[in-house]
């Protein structure tokens, strides 16, 4: 889907003053660099949503984002809500009557995203959701990767690992996204629109499909078991993301069908790409999440500036309000094992975090030095 056409879901990323410490909910954040733009900008609030969806709000969006605004001189308040919607509104209420002049979130449903924005709005805040768009919600700004995209690799990913195994009428279960995350609506409409035509061609069988509520892994992993007990010939996996293809490949091990089924993901997180190298999982999606970061705060900074950003220029169409959000829209890459050094050499991860004593062999195989 083209980047100004597709509608996206709604994120909570809140950008408010203070890099100060957050407390025990963001577990890190920076401080005032001292700089002198620090006293000309307003202060920014970030809500991120937790750490159980995927490690990157805790490992990787939080040390961006912390970096981009101590750089700029700019405060910054950066918590995590830990999935808790009470929580959640609790955090915003506080950073609102902090005064910050931004509050940029990454929902936790479109619903208490709202309500969020809401009050920011009524009380003069600018607005930023980050990689989910809450829909209905209003914010001023949106920041993400092209959703649908990022499925679109992954339903081509898993029909180029089928062609390369030589599967003849596989059939393939899906393990979707959270059904309150519109960007697990994204996805799907992205993967399903590969998958479908072989479904409907009668090349491929439509297995087992369900949603995961909460992008919960150890719930993903029942539902993969009773995927498999009661349809054995699966041959493929689509798993929204990686967490939930780790979820799938444990219960493909447990019968000895691991490597033999490829099994999707994406965040390339280093249990994902690790899961590569050892030749059980067929790919995952990088999501350059400190461009994703940059580009979040530097929007944020402007505003908090209370200068025009530049930077926003293109459209995403809210499904349910259907309105037009500004937004800032960056492309996903594929990886396999091919190219898992790409994300390593990006800095994403690490050559220590990623080729610990298990895999150091697969690492020199796959040319990371």
């Amino acid at each position: 889907m083209r980047k100004g056409l597709f509608a996206l879901a709604a994120v909570g990323l809140m950008a408010t003053g203070s890099m100060a410490a957050c407390g025990d909910n963001s577990g890190d954040s920076g401080t005032d660099s001292g700089s002198g733009n620090a006293a000309s900008a307003g202060k920014v609030g970030v809500i991120l949503p937790d750490t159980k969806s995927s490690a990157r709000w805790a490992t990787a969006d939080l040390k961006y984002l912390t970096e981009a605004f101590k750089a700029a001189g700019v405060e910054a308040d950066i918590q995590n809500a830990q999935g808790d919607k009470t929580q959640f509104q609790t955090i915003a209420d506080g950073m609102i009557t902090s005064g910050v002049k931004v509050l940029m979130i990454v929902n936790l449903d479109s619903g208490t995203g709202k309500a969020v924005l809401d009050k920011a709005k009524a009380a003069g805040i600018a607005t930023i959701d980050y990689d989910r768009l809450t829909l209905n919600g209003g914010a001023d700004y949106y920041v993400s990767f092209d959703n649908v995209a990022v499925g679109k690799l992954q339903g081509e990913g898993l029909v180029q690992c089928l062609t390369d195994l030589k599967a003849t009428k596989p059939v393939v279960a899906q393990l979707h996204g959270s059904p309150t995350d519109n960007n697990a609506t994204l996805f799907k409409e992205g993967y399903q629109s590969v998958l479908k035509p072989k479904f409907d061609s009668g090349e491929y069988v439509q297995g087992p499909e369900e949603a995961v509520p909460d992008w919960d892994n150890a719930q993903a992993g029942t539902i993969f078991e009773q995927q498999l007990t009661s349809n054995k010939a699966i041959k493929g996996v689509l798993a929204a993301n990686d967490g939930l293809g780790n979820a799938a490949i444990q219960v493909l091990k447990k019968n000895k069908l691991n490597g033999q089924v490829p099994v999707t993901g994406q965040d390339a997180t280093v249990q994902g790409l690790q899961n590569i190298l050892a030749g059980d999982q067929c790919m995952t999606v990088y999501k350059a999440i400190k461009k994703e970061a940059d580009a979040a705060a530097e929007l944020a900074i402007a505003l908090a500036k209370q200068q025009a950003p530049s930077t926003a220029t293109d459209t995403v169409k809210d499904v349910e309000s259907g309105k037009d959000v500004k937004a800032v829209l960056l492309d996903p890459q594929s990886i396999t094992k091919a190219n898992v050094k790409d994300v390593v050499a990006d800095g994403f991860v690490t050559k220590e975090e990623l080729c610990t004593a298990d895999f150091a062999k697969a690492c020199t195989d796959a040319g990371i030095s």
